[in-house]
């Protein structure tokens, strides 16, 4: 993966090191506070690995002056649908709480959208909780639609009938 700068700022695939970064920037809304435990918390190195090793996953970071401001997970899932197109689905989209409103969200999605186009895929497609109205204007104005509904069932608490 090549490193893009855009006004002083480098988008690169995450490191190890910057792991701790990450979760802290997870963390810190009120949903992520609720969902994150602490950044040295070996499972996140864990999962880290897994992602860094599958190549249709990619951990992203934007980088200015040397500190991670901003991430998000990049996922290329095949299916047989759109004659077998590749879809990117865009995940974990956060930004550092210094640098909000600044356009860097909306320059983190168009080069998401940039790579994936360049890669071959035929859709970007990603959610956002309910709650997120915020987001979900953001989302709109750069030209994504809701046209779908989601549902998520979290396992660690839920048991079927």
């Amino acid at each position: 993966m090549e490193s893009h700068y855009v006004l002083s700022l480098l988008f690169r695939l995450a490191r190890r090191e910057d792991v701790p970064a990450i979760v802290a920037m997870l963390g810190d809304d009120p949903l992520g506070a609720t969902r994150e435990g602490d950044p040295a918390d070996e499972r996140y190195l864990a999962a880290f690995d897994r992602i860094d090793a599958d190549p249709y996953d990619e951990l992203v970071v934007a980088e200015r002056d040397g500190k991670v401001v901003g991430t998000m997970q990049l996922t290329y899932l095949a299916g047989l649908s759109r004659l077998g197109a590749e879809r990117c689905q865009i995940e974990a989209v956060r930004v550092a709480a210094s640098t909000r409103g600044q356009g860097l969200g909306r320059r983190m999605i168009r080069w998401a959208i940039d790579r994936a186009r360049a890669r071959g895929c035929a859709m970007v497609q990603l959610t956002s909780d309910k709650s997120r109205t915020d987001a979900h204007r953001f989302y709109d104005s750069l030209g994504f639609t809701a046209s779908h509904v989601g549902y998520k069932l979290t396992l660690s608490s839920t048991k079927l009938s």
